[in-house]
């Protein structure tokens, strides 16, 4: 119970604290919480600093439990080690969710708890730990950002109209395949994640903006492809509001929140995409479209998320969207809109 509260209290911390984890902690004296805190910003407080900080008389701690879905860290970062300030207070039981997979933590937190008297439980809600943190789980062991697909599609498969065979008022009214409603839960999560991607052709067919205007929160970081950069400058893409990343195999000098980035289109150029947004301290990023990216991400097997909304409405001619197999791990009609959300299956 004082597990899952950790959980709830960590998820306070989604679109703040990347690349960090998302932790809660929850402090318990005779049967009652008595502290209570989350990881709130990136370079603040950690949850446990939180938590102790919030119990009024001090005095109990040394008689208290405290609960925290992710190992006490044990060295200086951006703020001292959790573990140290644990052992002052002389808490006198810790009950860990899972252990931290980060190379400097990965048990010494909990062995220097132990170290100093300290009785130490590890396993509490694991995999429901785990799966909180999935993304970070992947950033600090596999120095790759976790990628998340996302796109809609009508009852019969379509994605996007074809222009070629649309005018161009009626491509307009077909390329909007969801209602307003899932258009605001998209932008909501687009807070929620560090950056978000689309193909060449769907930043010129849709001049996509790519930001979160339909929600209070943070905008991602942009990234576009354009390998050739035929992409025109008066795209929103461009408009130089928002962080943007281009990826392109041709030379030319960054400005002011344009960052162009090379890439060998010859090689295995989306796993070297993903070394570069590691560089950078993307943990997650979002694509968007079009098909031929999706495509390609699912054909190399480098997406770890989907989340594919299927629409009522329907597209006669058009662009196929992507056929994709995962563990389906939730569904749920949203005004008529059917969202499937799936987790790549390891090998």
């Amino acid at each position: 119970m004082y597990m899952q509260r950790c959980l709830e209290l960590a998820q306070n911390g989604v679109g703040s604290v990347s690349p960090n984890p998302l932790v809660g902690c929850v402090i318990v004296y005779d049967n009652k919480i008595i502290g209570e805190g989350w990881h709130k910003q990136l370079g603040e407080a950690h949850a446990e600093v939180n938590a102790i900080d919030s119990v009024k008389d001090k005095s109990l701690l040394a008689e208290s439990t405290l609960y925290v879905n992710l190992e006490p860290c044990n060295h200086f970062g951006k703020t001292p080690p959790c573990a140290n300030l644990i052992i002052e207070h002389k808490i006198k039981k810790v009950v860990v969710g899972m252990v931290d997979p980060f190379e400097k933590v990965a048990g010494q937190g909990i062995k220097k708890l132990k170290d100093a008297g300290i009785d130490v439980e590890v396993g509490i809600l694991e995999e429901d730990c785990k799966f909180l943190n999935r993304r970070f789980i992947k950033f600090v062991t596999q120095q790759k950002p976790y990628v998340i697909l996302k796109w809609a599609q009508t009852w019969n498969g379509f994605i996007a109209p074809d222009a070629n065979k649309t005018s161009a008022e009626e491509f307009e009214i077909q390329r909007h395949i969801t209602d307003r409603i899932v258009q605001k839960l998209v932008h909501k999560w687009r807070t929620q994640e560090d950056a978000i991607m689309v193909g060449t052709n769907t930043a010129l067919l849709d001049n996509p903006a790519l930001n979160a205007r339909e929600w209070k929160g943070r905008n991602p970081t942009r990234i576009v492809l354009d390998r050739n950069l035929r992409l025109p400058f008066n795209l929103k893409l461009f408009d130089k509001s928002e962080s943007t990343i281009v990826f392109t195999e041709l030379k030319k000098e960054s400005e002011h929140n344009l960052t162009f980035i090379q890439l060998n289109f010859e090689k295995n150029w989306l796993n070297e995409m993903l070394n570069e947004l590691y560089k950078l301290n993307i943990q997650s990023v979002v694509i968007e479209g079009g098909s031929q990216l999706l495509n390609a991400v699912i054909d190399n097997k480098i997406w770890d998320e989907a989340i594919i909304f299927t629409s009522p409405k329907t597209i006669n001619d058009g662009i196929k969207g992507p056929l994709i197999y995962g563990n389906k791990i939730q569904q749920e009609n949203i005004d008529g809109v059917v969202m499937n959300v799936l987790l790549a299956i390891n090998d």
